[in-house]
């Protein structure tokens, strides 16, 4: 699915566009604002590099390790937050908090990202099926999606929790009204339903955004897709890929493989040697997103990737040590 960069009645001048040509460009400018605003990012990073303005390229930046947000205060600035959105997590675990200075830069992206992918918002009914992360608080996946059901402005957009037979029945309706619709769910709840409800979709666009959380014996991605592709009668399953401590996402509208969104960019590092980035290939996925303009820009996972030279990216699994998240991934 090809994505239009340039799609009409957007005007936007909180993010970077995202142009090629000028991301390198606009990273450096964010991160020159980070290291002077942030001080622990700035900290950080001058442990690694002792002259912060002779960096020669983005795969030599110092990309913050995401647990930092377990236990600090990842801000660019002075300001209140608008909003806190928090990880899932066991009692025993610590969560990531990631402080959100507009909540109107966050819809921007959110928006945006959408648009680029699959046209306006208000040519689908939106259907949320996030009944693990409708039952707790701060979860930016469910902003997100409530923006959405909200932008589409279609009357029967919404939430499910576990009302599979009512959504059956609207599922239903809509196909016979032959309404756009995207079906967006955790993994665990989307295969619960298609298990109970099996049906033939045209109309229907099917998102997984991960999140098995141990409620069924562990699929790989492909084992999930196939076996929602067979109960639900749609060619495609599509996937969401996004983390409390981004503002923005990536999508995979087909054949796996995830795109993100002009003004993010994905690299790999090193695992036995963090310091050693590169812009594609295969180990531990690094993320510069332009829209953490007021957190940290450049950031280091847990998620083992391979990254292409066109930008598209797969993810493999996560590291064995590393926490269990409450979206966690599917292993291919």
């Amino acid at each position: 699915m090809e994505m239009n960069i340039n799609a009409p009645d957007y005007q936007y001048d909180k993010i970077p566009a995202g142009l090629p040509k000028y991301f390198e460009q606009d990273a450096f400018r964010i991160f020159h604002i980070q290291v002077k605003q942030n001080e622990l990012y700035r900290e950080f990073a001058r442990s690694f590099h002792p002259n912060l303005e002779a960096i020669p390229g983005l795969e030599k930046i110092p990309f913050l390790p995401v647990s930092f947000f377990k236990t600090q205060s990842v801000k660019t600035g002075s300001f209140v937050p608008e909003m806190i959105f928090e990880s899932s997590g066991t009692t025993a675990q610590q969560v990531s908090k990631h402080e959100v200075a507009s909540i109107a830069l966050y819809s921007e992206s959110v928006l945006r990202g959408f648009h680029l992918f699959y046209g306006p918002v208000t040519d689908y009914c939106i259907i949320g099926l996030l009944p693990s992360y409708l039952e707790r608080s701060g979860s930016s996946l469910i902003f997100m999606v409530d923006l959405l059901v909200r932008k589409s402005n279609h009357p029967l957009s919404g939430f499910y929790l576990y009302a599979y037979k009512e959504l059956h029945e609207l599922l239903l309706h809509l196909e016979k009204m032959r309404q756009k619709t995207l079906l967006i769910g955790v993994s665990f709840a989307l295969l619960d339903f298609a298990s109970q409800f099996p049906m033939h979709l045209q109309y229907t666009l099917v998102m997984e955004t991960g999140g098995m959380k141990g409620r069924r014996q562990e699929l790989t991605r492909m084992q999930l897709h196939d076996t929602l592709k067979q109960a639900l009668g749609v060619k495609e399953i599509h996937s969401e890929y996004g983390m409390t401590e981004l503002l923005s996402q990536a999508y995979s509208p087909d054949a796996g493989l995830y795109r993100p969104v002009p003004w993010m960019k994905m690299l790999v590092r090193n695992e036995d040697d963090p310091l050693e980035v590169q812009l594609s290939g295969e180990g531990l996925l690094n993320i510069i997103d332009l829209a953490n303009r007021d957190s940290c820009s450049f950031l280091a996972t847990d998620d083992l990737a391979k990254v292409y030279s066109d930008g598209s990216f797969e993810v493999l699994g996560r590291l064995d040590n590393s926490d269990i998240r409450g979206c966690s991934l599917l292993s291919l």
